[in-house]
């Protein structure tokens, strides 16, 4: 399969064969994600390598997903203002802005564009991945976890092997609904605009569970219940000693 084939036909992969990445490719593709585009150059991400299986069995509580303790190879990606911020101090400077919400998202862009560099070059080497945005059901819970300094924060996890699913491939909702020219477009209807979409979700089978087709986008969207806890990640963040509000001139 080429290479435009193999990203136009990503899959979630949650089950894997238990063999282990080989250190070389394991080392290919930390090294592709350390040269990904970071804001500015200050590379304000780190990437927490999980390796401890009681540790992976902690995570997989927090993401309240089982299989996350099964993942070959576990990636937790983070924002990282802490070793900047270090830097500067042993270099005499001290500033309120490496607090600031502009290191904050600088952070987190720098981590999630690195988590899908690492997750375009597994996939394109013949591996199968899997994002954990849910390591946000509790980012405190994980800030303990993985011993996270202040000035950091938790992302997403990348969970990566030789897959042992073939699962569908999953419906995407049509281009011209999120695919604009020069401005946002507003439609009258986005029931009518995604009825087709809609129609092919129901035919969609997700491997957690085969015995049931899924329902349509609009209705899982309607469906959605807020996870408490990640209601609050600007206070969790702020917590970790980022200020999002009143940054003097």
């Amino acid at each position: 399969m080429n290479p435009m084939d193999v990203l136009l036909n990503h899959r979630t992969i949650r089950e894997f064969k238990s063999d282990p990445m080989p250190p070389q490719q394991l080392s290919l593709l930390l090294d592709i994600a350390k040269r990904t585009a970071t804001s500015m150059g200050m590379q304000s991400f780190s990437i927490i390598h999980i390796e401890n299986p009681e540790l992976k069995g902690a995570i997989a509580e927090v993401c309240n997903q089982e299989y996350v303790a099964r993942v070959p190879e576990l990636f937790i990606f983070i924002v990282d203002a802490y070793r900047n911020s270090r830097i500067a101090r042993e270099r005499g400077v001290e500033s309120v802005g490496e607090r600031d919400s502009d290191r904050f998202f600088q952070g987190w862009t720098d981590a999630a564009i690195a988590a899908q560099n690492m997750v375009a070059a597994a996939e394109l080497s013949g591996l199968g991945t899997v994002y954990f945005g849910s390591i946000l059901n509790n980012a405190p819970k994980m800030i303990e976890l993985l011993k996270l300094p202040e000035l950091t924060f938790p992302v997403v996890g990348v969970g990566i092997g030789i897959p042992n699913q073939e699962p569908q491939l999953k419906p995407r909702m049509p281009r011209e609904a999120n695919v604009f020219e020069d401005s946002y477009r507003v439609f009258d209807s986005y029931l009518e605009l995604l009825k087709d979409y809609d129609a092919e979700m129901e035919e969609y089978y997700d491997l957690r569970d085969t015995n049931r087709r899924v329902d349509s986008f609009t209705k899982q969207i309607a469906g959605k219940k807020a996870i408490p806890l990640r209601q609050k990640l600007i206070q969790q963040a702020e917590a970790q000693g980022f200020t999002f509000y009143d940054i003097e001139e």
